[in-house]
């Protein structure tokens, strides 16, 4: 055989079977798309690739050279932390980068004017944000602006016709506009992010969380305040017998609203939705409390509560004995506390909750739902994936409750964790947003 043809034969054998693969490849796709009993099989693929991804399926890296403005962030410091989850989460879908939003320190619905702008990287570290959520998110600064086009406008839809439908068909509209693809500087005005309609699932929310990391001055104080709590464990434990075979819990954290504003409230959504467990009376929550399993006292308690709307000053009163409330006047640290605007007072507390080995809130308060979230992403996070299993306490931490809602046995509230497969914070919003450990339910 001539060197030629044993050329021709080499790439005759070679070329066959791609021609023959991209047969197979047409002709499996055009039977995928037209047979319904097929169709589960692009589903598995495309399911897949989203579980095997290493970030949030919502689009590729956002582009770094183009920018989302949005409006100054207000509220309390978990709703600015949602508004803030969901202006980057719009700014994504728009393929740009979010420019570093104010927050607002001071807590004044009514007096916008008055609100006191606080830059996000005076609370937040900006490089570690960018580091942890690169590839997914990403905070820009205004100096990255070349200054060169005048920004193009978007005011953001209100109303009961501004339907969340609306809204997502707005914002398809101005990904697909080519004058806005082209353009620097988009910028979102109206009303408040945390009020525009949600479209993001809540694990995509809890990516944004875990990217939040306080500036070192912040994150040190809150060092200072659980090595305080860590100061009265330790003394609680050598008051008592030695021969304990169960050691002293280091501390639990229990974030209680019985204040008069939020009593009112509750009160009010309890006849509107014909439910009777958003309210808790402060003997409630304390009884709840101490039927916990796997509190060996003395237990160290950390008492989360607003003190500047507080009425009830006993509120550190009436515990079982055994439980060792503090709050951060009785403990000694509120010269920490009082350095501080509210906003970075109320982080240092959601810090405290956060890194609890036990914490106990209200399914009904954004801080103590965003609590659990977080609580819950750091438990996905070592690989626990029963949430609801009955853990050994030495084993596990992050283990939350909510003491609105009554448990399955034994008086003691209700096991909480987030479920991390909703479509949206809106049952977070509302309360329900909750996996049930009852024995009678599955955790799906």
């Amino acid at each position: 055989m001539s060197w030629a043809n044993w050329r021709v034969r080499s790439y005759d054998f070679q070329i066959k079977p791609i021609i023959a693969l991209v047969i197979f490849i047409v002709f499996l796709r055009t039977i995928l798309s037209t047979s319904p009993s097929l169709a589960w099989f692009e589903q598995m693929i495309s399911t897949y690739g989203a579980t095997h991804s290493s970030k949030p399926n919502l689009r590729a890296d956002v582009r770094k050279d183009k920018f989302l403005e949005v409006p100054q962030i207000v509220w309390g410091l978990n709703n600015q932390k949602i508004a803030l989850a969901r202006s980057l989460l719009t700014a994504r879908f728009l393929n740009r980068t979010l420019l570093m939003p104010s927050f607002s320190a001071s807590l004044i619905y009514k007096e916008v004017e008055l609100l006191q702008p606080m830059q996000f990287n005076k609370f937040f570290d900006f490089e570690k944000f960018n580091s942890i959520c690169d590839g997914f998110v990403q905070l820009g600064q205004y100096s990255e602006l070349s200054n060169k086009t005048e920004p193009f406008v978007i005011q953001k839809g209100s109303g009961r016709k501004w339907t969340k439908e609306r809204d997502l068909r707005h914002l398809k509209e101005i990904v697909n506009d080519n004058k806005v693809h082209d353009l620097e500087l988009v910028r979102i005005e109206g009303k408040n992010p945390f009020l525009w309609q949600d479209h993001w699932p809540v694990r995509d929310y809890a990516e944004i969380f875990g990217c939040l990391v306080l500036i070192n001055e912040i994150e040190n104080d809150v060092v200072k305040v659980i090595s305080k709590i860590g100061e009265m464990s330790l003394k609680a434990k050598n008051n008592t017998d030695a021969s304990s075979s169960n050691p002293v819990v280091p501390y639990i954290a229990v974030h209680i609203r019985i204040e008069k504003d939020w009593m009112i409230h509750c009160k009010k959504w309890e006849q509107r939705s014909r439910l009777n467990q958003i309210c808790s009376s402060k003997k409630e929550i304390l009884d709840r409390v101490s039927h916990i399993a796997g509190l060996n006292p003395p237990t160290v308690v950390y008492v989360a509560i607003a003190d500047s709307l507080l009425e009830d000053d006993s509120v550190l009163e009436g515990w079982k004995v055994g439980l060792m409330p503090y709050e951060k006047k009785r403990l000694g640290v509120w010269e920490i506390y009082k350095k501080y605007p509210y906003l970075i007072q109320s982080a240092i507390d959601f810090e405290v909750c956060s890194r609890a080995d036990i914490f106990v809130g209200n399914t009904y308060s954004t801080f103590s739902s965003l609590v659990v979230l977080s609580r819950t992403h750091k438990l996905l996070k070592l690989g626990f994936t029963d949430l609801c299993r009955n853990h050994d306490q030495l084993a596990i931490r992050f283990i939350s409750y909510a003491y609105n809602i009554l448990g399955d046995k034994n008086g003691a509230p209700k096991q909480w964790s987030t479920d991390m497969a909703d479509s949206n914070l809106l049952k977070i919003s509302f309360g329900t947003n909750n996996i049930s450990c009852d024995a009678n339910m599955s955790n799906s």
